[in-house]
């Protein structure tokens, strides 16, 4: 019976903050251990707003060895095999096993009030380790590197170019740009080159939004009141920050000038991509001599939409809904993610979850979604990975429809 190939596009892995500490380089130490402390503090606040922590506690009887694979090679390789999952890309982590980088080094990335030295300090003693722990089964893990690349470009190149020689093929930059120019802006082109020419995977991950707006002094501080509607209006947009990146690449002529530059939107759903994508087409095909706007488009060779489906990805959970809509979507930008260790993820019910969100689907369409286009956009070895899906991929008769 046929097995399926199962590459998660979404984990997760930190050490414990103060485990961190060896990576960070020498002189940073004396600042590391006196910001530890804050951060704890900080991340149990933010449990707290984010009801995380009474989650957490229910969530992990019975977990709590499995949860240690956040950091720990022997109990993540039981949660992926048991899974049936064959390889993932690595991100940081965060407040659910209170394994953030250092200095605000994590998913945020945000320069708010960051020490530019130091946030890159913490970034790479992330990246120092996540590429340790990548080389613990290099055929099934492709880690993240942690760029933060506002502050400066040619550090930020070299951070890529060492993470490469590493042998992590992916880096994370910030959602968010804060004061610096948008990534439309002819700065970061040398950047994208150096991530074209090395194939290197530029990733925008969910989390970052504008939570200063919402609930005001942010990271909360002890005792902080939350302004009413604050997590609604969190929820609604935070999904919508995640895909903004994608409106300033497109229209900024990013992918015309680097057309192999390849982009993921990961933990940002999927179901938002198609009505996205038929605004962005139109204003291509219509707004310019329709509303007199002027020439925005002759520096573009193609509609928006068909940029997307060449540079872009998508890491999603995978819903029924966004399974059921996959052909607007793009069947081959789909990628599945499991988000392990985090609660809201599929683990520990990853082949539950699977299947009801795949059942009857085309063996073509499971295939690619599952794991052929992480496969192809991140690198696998795909023979090396092949005795491995032999012993724990997933049986098509799994997915089979229900009579």
């Amino acid at each position: 019976m046929k097995r399926f190939l199962v590459i998660s596009s979404d984990g997760h892995a930190g050490l414990l903050p103060g485990e961190y500490r060896p990576y960070v380089e020498a002189k940073y130490r004396d600042a590391f251990d006196e910001a530890l402390k804050l951060q704890i503090a900080q991340t149990k606040e933010t449990e707290k707003m984010f009801l995380v922590d009474e989650i957490n506690q229910k969530w992990r009887k019975g977990h709590e060895y499995e949860l240690t694979g956040a950091w720990d090679h022997d109990a993540r390789m039981k949660v992926c095999d048991e899974d049936g999952i064959a390889a993932e890309i690595l991100f940081p982590d965060g407040i659910t096993e209170m394994n953030t980088p250092p200095f605000g080094a994590g998913i945020g990335l945000s320069t708010r009030g960051a020490d530019p030295e130091l946030q890159w300090a913490g970034a790479r003693a992330h990246n120092r380790w996540i590429s340790e722990f990548c080389q613990m089964a290099p055929e099934r893990r492709c880690g993240v590197a942690v760029v933060p690349a506002l502050w400066d470009i040619d550090e930020a190149i070299k951070e890529v170019k060492w993470a490469r020689q590493q042998g992590l093929r992916s880096i994370m930059i910030p959602v968010q740009w804060g004061q610096f120019p948008a990534y439309h802006n002819p700065r970061y082109d040398p950047l994208w080159a150096v991530c074209e020419d090395l194939e290197m995977v530029v990733n925008y991950h969910s989390g970052p939004a504008d939570q200063e707006d919402y609930f005001g002094v942010w990271p909360p501080k002890p005792g902080d009141d939350v302004t009413r509607g604050a997590m609604g209006i969190y929820v609604s947009e935070v999904l919508w920050f995640v895909a903004r990146p994608l409106t300033f690449l497109i229209w900024g002529g990013v992918f015309e000038q680097f057309p192999r530059l390849k982009v993921s939107i990961t933990e940002g759903m999927a179901d938002w991509v198609p009505h996205h994508m038929a605004i962005l087409d139109r204003h291509f095909e219509h707004s310019p001599t329709e509303q007199k706007l002027g020439d925005y488009i002759s520096h573009l060779t193609m509609k928006p939409s068909d940029y997307f489906r060449r540079n872009v990805r998508v890491g999603s959970m995978v819903t029924r809904a966004e399974a059921e809509d996959r052909d607007r979507i793009g069947i081959k930008n789909i990628m599945w993610g499991s988000d392990y260790p985090h609660p809201e993820g599929s683990w520990p019910k990853t082949g539950t979850k699977m299947e009801a969100a795949l059942r009857g689907l085309p063996e073509g369409d499971l295939e690619n979604i599952l794991g052929r286009n992480a496969l192809e956009w991140y690198g696998f070895d795909e023979e090396k990975l092949a005795s491995i899906v032999d012993c724990i991929g997933p049986t098509s008769d799994r997915f089979a429809a229900l009579d």
